[in-house]
């Protein structure tokens, strides 16, 4: 959902105006005379790809890109052999940095083929200063480089690349400005991602989101009001409120509000069936945000609360800012205060310094939290965060062990909270039809779990009642009731 500005109504023969979203809309409709006039040269439309890295707050920012283009004219396709190619990149891990630069080597090919094919890059990993210096250096056929800050002047950036037919880098240090009301072309139609704040003030020590994304930032309650419900308007029935920590939301307002208030507000939107959020630093969820969801009817059962180790000394060092004491605490009254609360986490191995101890310490998290769901990783050393230059890097051999031995422990005990709600009938919120069987259609219940059951494309973005009828350790077969 946008403003709806008709472009056909904005004189190009004038200067743009200062105002934002103002300007990025003449730009748009200066983007779209350039896609028309070179559309026509080439006796067809042009095409775009994007390619999104990393998070769901990177997805969001790819609709919004996407729809751009879209009002631009240009068609989109998943295939890189497309005439514009974004990639949308992240930066929490060396490895992604990796996938970058072996796509745009491929890219490289292309380019010399069809020296009109436009290519950029945008995202976390553009705003390291020597990852800058690289593409500056070494890949001179990238047309336009930008940020995470700058991302709401893509229009105007890809015509100055057009026009200038040199490389637009365009990289920010920072910034205090939210600038959204522009197009957004939504992924699924019946759900949305909706950003509420930018940025993070944590500052973990293996963390690189501060320095790429910046401090945080809170859009104002009313706007993103009045976003859901134009989102509602339009047949979303599910948002998801995203921020790098929606616990800290409204604390750099003008006119503070915590975000179990905003969650209030959110849940009065009519014809808003389900909200869902992420992600919750565990040292600033509030007793105020526990008892908004579970008196929820809107709310679902699912939390994502990042534990990353168990061991309160590599918490420590990690500067999470709790000890193990604290989150089990935490953990114990989630499961009190809504007994179906699923929980799920992230976890760390092999973070320097960490031992068999500290490790033993994060199996016994596990084992009392007792996690549907973790994502778990090992310790990547990420260049620019304290953690990268702390003395006792664990071996590699002994981390893949930890590893391999987390991994288990964790499987084990999801299969088993996963058939907690067997013999159940639960509304599902249907998303597609099923990949493997088009007589089924895939739907996720309130607490995040996947139910595959009988059904055909007409019950996409429905909410049903299913019965769940057999548990497949990670998701239900049932049948609709």
């Amino acid at each position: 959902m946008y403003n709806h500005t008709n472009l056909d109504e904005i004189d190009l023969s004038v200067q743009p105006p200062a105002e934002e979203p103002a300007r990025q809309y003449y730009f748009i409709a200066k983007l779209r005379q350039i896609v028309s006039e070179k559309s026509a040269a080439a006796g067809r439309q042009l095409t775009s790809c994007i390619h999104t890295f990393g998070c769901q707050m990177n997805a969001r920012d790819s609709e919004k890109l996407r729809g751009i283009l879209e009002l631009a004219g240009y068609v989109n396709t998943d295939s890189e052999d497309a005439d514009f190619v974004l990639y949308n990149t992240c930066t929490v891990r060396e490895n992604a940095n990796q996938k970058v630069y072996g796509h745009l080597g491929y890219l490289s090919g292309l380019k010399k083929k069809h020296p009109d094919k436009m290519i950029a890059l945008c995202g976390c990993m553009m705003q390291e200063p020597e990852v800058a210096e690289r593409i500056r250096k070494n890949y001179r056929f990238v047309d336009l480089v930008f940020g995470t800050h700058n991302i709401y002047k893509f229009a105007e950036l890809l015509t100055e690349a057009f026009s200038s037919g040199k490389m637009v880098m365009d990289l920010w240090e920072d910034t205090d400005k939210i600038v959204e009301d522009l197009p957004a072309e939504r992924t699924y139609p019946f759900k949305s991602g909706v950003n509420i704040m930018f940025g993070c003030n944590n500052f973990c020590s293996y963390c690189i989101v501060p320095y790429v994304r910046g401090r945080e930032r809170s859009r104002k309650p009313e706007d993103i009001i009045a976003e859901i419900e134009g989102l509602v308007a339009d047949g979303v029935v599910e948002v998801m409120l995203l921020g790098q920590n929606v616990n800290s939301y409204g604390k750099n307002l003008e006119k503070p509000i915590t975000f179990a208030q905003l969650l209030r507000r959110v849940e009065q939107i009519e014809g808003l069936e389900r909200i869902r959020f992420m992600t919750s630093h565990p040292k600033d969820l509030s007793d105020e945000l526990i008892q908004v969801m579970k008196g929820s009817k809107k709310i679902c059962r699912h939390l994502h609360l990042p534990l990353q180790s168990g061991s309160t000394a590599i918490l420590k060092k990690m500067n999470r800012r709790y000890t193990k004491e604290q989150y089990l605490a935490l953990a114990e009254k989630l499961r009190r205060e809504i007994p179906d609360l699923s929980l799920t986490t992230d976890i760390i191995v092999g973070f320097p310094g960490e031992t068999e101890e500290d490790f033993q310490e994060t199996l016994d998290v596990v084992r009392k939290v007792r996690y549907d769901s973790a994502f778990t990783f090992i310790y990547s050393k990420r260049t620019g965060t304290p953690a990268a230059v702390m003395e006792n890097q664990v071996p590699e051999e002994i981390v893949k062990d930890r590893f391999n031995r987390l991994l288990a422990l964790v499987q084990e005990i999801a299969q088993e909270m996963s058939r907690r709600v067997e013999g159940q009938t639960l509304p599902v919120l249907v998303e597609s039809v099923n990949e493997q069987d088009s007589a089924l259609v895939t739907g996720r219940l309130s607490n995040n779990l996947l139910v595959h059951f009988p059904g055909d494309e007409n019950l996409i973005g429905k909410i049903v009642n299913v019965y769940l009828k057999e548990c497949r350790g990670f998701y239900y077969l049932g049948e609709r009731r």
